[in-house]
């Protein structure tokens, strides 16, 4: 038996998808592997053959729509398929899953199945009352729309992101589906850290990890930090992630006047966010929507409290008061009254860290999410 997995970045095979592939191995499977760009991350390439999975390396552009580019990666995934006969196909993120569900149909893979992970640009004020679909967003619709009508199964991370596709008619009435507890975090290799303290009381040094995104809240977080800081001049704001290509990315010219602010100690780009965690107090996400944010279950799962927007994904990784608080999208003066809390009163910050963890054990814990994955697939 063959599983192939689509994804369309190597170094996210492992990171998100890691826990799943290795337990769909251990019933026999053997494992196959496209994405793009392995000529660039010769580690991960590495490390998957390492693991006895076949990688193909794919030609796929992971933002815009030149039509060419597109239709050569639904070609190549289309060949790849009949080729290595998988009995199985799983994408994840919106190009694999268009353009892999599509091949996936077209070379008649038995068992399809499509993972949404979060909506991005493409569904970007589609909660908005006034929402006008931009021509590109009508398209890349009506194309999650046919890709998902040919596949058996979708999987998606929170239960908004499921409601607003069937409201859109993306999800057609016969295609099943199925909301799982995002990827889930292996709380084995997050254990519960000290927090940064002065007096024997946790300090207020808050953290964000994301891309450098509009969407993901950057703006909002800065803006609060402006704010807190010159109310608290000891509160430390911390911020890690890469500048993107996506249309919503923040310029270096506007990170660079942050950072000569003196507003956050700015990590750049990471491969292990445990370091940057293990330095902060406080997690927060300002984002304007999630499937279900990985970087909050890490920072959980090593006991810290999350502030987070009540939007799509963010809101079911926080009980407000209990693990956090939970602040309206874009809203930077309720952002600051949340950071507030804990500056005024660090005893919070222990005990709200360590009902994150507690949480994360009862609701996130990657082994229970990849047991529900597998019974909906037939593999379990």
């Amino acid at each position: 038996m063959k599983f192939l997995i689509i994804a369309s970045h190597p170094v996210s095979v492992l990171k998100f998808r890691g826990a799943l592939i290795a337990a769909i191995q251990q019933f026999g499977f053997k494992i196959h592997v496209a994405a793009p760009e392995f000529d660039k991350y010769l580690e991960e390439y590495d490390k998957l053959t390492g693991l006895g999975y076949i990688v193909h390396d794919i030609p796929m552009q992971r933002t815009g729509t030149d039509p060419i580019s597109d239709a050569k990666t639904l070609v190549t995934l289309y060949r790849l398929m009949r080729k290595i006969k998988p009995d199985y196909t799983m994408a994840y993120t919106i190009k694999p899953v268009i353009y892999g569900s599509l091949a996936a149909k077209m070379a008649r893979v038995p068992h399809r199945f499509a993972l949404i992970t979060g909506l991005g640009y493409a569904f970007q004020g589609a909660d908005e009352q006034d929402y006008q679909k931009s021509n590109l967003q009508k398209i890349m619709h009506k194309l999650y729309s046919v890709a998902l009508a040919s596949t058996h199964k979708v999987f998606f991370q929170n239960p908004d992101d499921e409601a607003l596709f069937k409201s859109m008619g993306i999800i057609k009435p016969n295609t099943p589906t199925k909301v799982v507890n995002g990827s889930g975090v292996d709380t084995s290799e997050y254990s519960v850290q000290p927090f940064p303290a002065a007096d024997h009381k946790p300090l207020p040094r808050f953290l964000l990890i994301a891309r450098l995104l509009g969407d993901k809240g950057v703006r909002e977080y800065a803006q609060a930090a402006r704010l807190t800081k010159a109310k608290y001049p000891q509160a430390q704001f911390d911020l890690v992630g890469p500048i993107d290509t996506n249309p919503s990315a923040i310029g270096q010219s506007e990170l660079d006047f942050w950072i000569d602010e003196a507003l956050f100690n700015y990590w750049g780009k990471v491969n292990d966010v445990k370091p940057a965690i293990l330095a902060n107090s406080v997690y927060v996400l300002p984002s304007y929507r999630e499937g279900t944010p990985r970087t909050v279950l890490e920072a959980m799962a090593m006991g810290r409290p999350i502030i987070t927007t009540d939007a799509p994904g963010c809101r079911e990784t926080v009980i407000n008061k209990y693990n956090g608080y939970l602040v309206p999208v874009k809203a930077v003066d309720e952002l600051v009254a949340a950071m507030e809390h804990f500056i005024i009163d660090p005893e919070l910050i222990v005990q709200m860290g360590a009902a994150s963890r507690q949480l994360v054990e009862e609701k996130f814990d990657v082994h229970a999410v990849n047991q529900t994955m597998l019974k909906e697939m037939d593999i379990l």
